[in-house]
């Protein structure tokens, strides 16, 4: 998958509307009902969403700016409890807010280092691409994470492999098609996890059981320490 950002903003516009689609033909009472997410409901959910996207476009433009517009903190308790299509149009102008944002930057903005996170803004784009990808799945609906691009999913699965920490059990991970694996830990003969991409993604992300998965030599599954 690119790293350009420019590239990146447009796979958030064409995520995001698949993500309004799927929310606007919930059933209204389906605010408060649980979603895939352990502890929040679909109504926490899309206020994160919403929320989240507008800290995105607060990063950006200091970015752009040099101006401090840290967001409003999230209140998801309150937020989650507005009727649907309040909710839906939220997240929806939330987004366009973003896409000015992105719309907006310098190749220069894209280098800074944000003092939030000691990263460029350059990652945003990616950074939104996978939270709305992600929480998409969680809504529980007819998005899975079979729905995910190949490249969305390898460099999902790249990602959290490499951020693992000590908490991680050790394993390799081959992904179907891929020539190099993907380990974890530096444990020498780790078990070997094989399946799809977006399985293992799935998977490693908490969003699959690794049913579909193939562990050798053969055994049970490790247990990946919880991501986000």
């Amino acid at each position: 998958m690119t790293m350009d950002p420019l590239v990146l903003l447009t796979d958030v516009d064409r995520a995001t509307e698949e993500l309004l689609r799927t929310a606007a033909d919930l059933d209204p009472a389906a605010v408060s009902a649980p979603s895939l997410l352990p502890g929040w409901t679909i109504g926490h959910v899309l206020t994160h969403l919403a929320r989240s996207a507008d800290a995105y476009t607060s990063m950006l433009t200091w970015a752009r700016t040099g101006m401090d517009t840290e967001a409003e903190p999230a209140d998801l308790a309150a937020g989650a409890k507005r009727p649907l299509r309040e909710q839906v149009e939220d997240l929806r102008l939330a987004h366009e807010r973003f896409a000015d944002a992105g719309a907006a930057m310098t190749a220069a903005a894209w280098t800074l280092r944000l003092p939030s996170t000691g990263r460029s803004a350059g990652i945003i784009p990616w950074e939104r691409l996978r939270e709305v990808e992600v929480h998409h799945v969680d809504l529980g609906d007819r998005y899975t994470p079979s729905d995910w691009s190949e490249a969305f999913a390898l460099r999902l699965l790249r990602e959290i492999a490499t951020g693992a920490g000590d908490d991680w059990p050790p394993m390799e991970l081959r992904p179907f098609g891929i020539d190099h694996p993907v380990r974890i830990g530096a444990t020498e003969n780790p078990p070997v996890i094989g399946g799809p991409t977006k399985s293992l993604a799935a998977w490693l992300a908490g969003r699959a059981d690794g049913a579909d998965l193939t562990v050798s030599p053969d055994g049970e599954l490790p247990t990946p320490a919880r991501w986000k």
